[in-house]
């Protein structure tokens, strides 16, 4: 029985490694966004890591499990442990820990702790049960202000974000439900929600932050790949929750220039 135990454990964490190593089920791929290429390296080495500390204890794990099997006219011994080896091993749990995150928190900071430049392109993103708007500030570059009295998620658009129609500022603005970006340009999202927490959760950029109520959290990223990309909620937040997502279309510059000309006189035509 214990040879048994050992061949299905040791089965179990190769087939398992193996599926890792040749990436069956892996990350999209890190050509979306600027930033991209330095976190799938840190993803990378996080995996080999815990993969080599995973391998080495499942092996141990089975080779135990044959040594102390059941054996006739054995005698049991037993064991209040090893102070040293437990210092040890919690030591080094501890030194691997803090040394990946060490390790990526210039990547993290990147892209939330430091400003986006000057000259980034801004989208406000706002998340409500059970959809996604996105608000450009038009030619003016200025944002108008919102009305939260006013928000009504059940009429859409601009109706649903608040938006007061006496505020100058706000008459350019641009309300979509698919998020337009142009490749190559720095994008600052200004990530806010009108109810509970959601998640703004585009893999294919490699960007995920949650919207908290009562904060405006920014995110700052440059799309480099055009082409479409799903964005989902990641935090459950309500019964709808399985149908909260939008697209991202990320453009050439021309065309994402052309399709904001095109939304803006749609909307003054209204």
């Amino acid at each position: 029985m214990g040879l048994a135990l050992l061949f299905v454990i040791w089965l179990i964490t190769l087939l398992s490694s193996y599926f890792f190593v040749v990436k069956t089920w892996w990350f999209p791929a890190a050509s979306g966004a600027a930033h991209a290429a330095a976190i799938n390296s840190q993803m990378v080495y996080t995996f080999v890591g815990m993969g080599a500390i995973f391998i080495v204890a499942q092996l141990g794990l089975g080779w135990v499990v044959w040594k102390y099997r059941d054996r006739s006219g054995a005698t049991v011994g037993y064991s209040h442990g090893n102070t040293t080896l437990e210092v040890v091993w919690t030591t080094l749990t501890a030194v691997l820990f803090l040394g990946l995150g060490i390790a990526g928190a210039d990547t993290w900071a990147q892209n939330r702790f430091q400003g986006a430049s000057a000259g980034a392109m801004q989208v406000e993103v706002t998340g409500v049960q059970f959809a996604w708007y996105f608000r450009y500030p038009g030619p003016d570059g200025k944002f108008g202000k919102i009305d939260p009295t006013k928000a009504d998620a059940s009429l859409g658009s601009e109706a649903a974000l608040g938006l007061d129609e006496n505020d100058p500022d706000g008459r350019d603005d641009i309300v979509t439900q698919t998020l337009f970006l142009p490749a190559g340009k720095e994008v600052e999202t200004i990530l806010r929600t009108q109810d509970v927490i959601h998640n703004f959760n585009v893999p294919g950029l490699w960007v995920k932050q949650d919207l908290v109520p009562g904060l405006m959290t920014r995110l700052h990223f440059t799309p480099t790949q055009p082409g479409r990309y799903e964005l989902a909620c990641a935090e459950l937040c309500g019964l709808g929750h399985y149908r909260m997502r939008a697209f991202v279309e990320v453009q050439s510059e021309e065309e994402f220039s052309a399709g904001q000309k095109q939304r803006l006189a749609d909307k003054q035509a209204e």
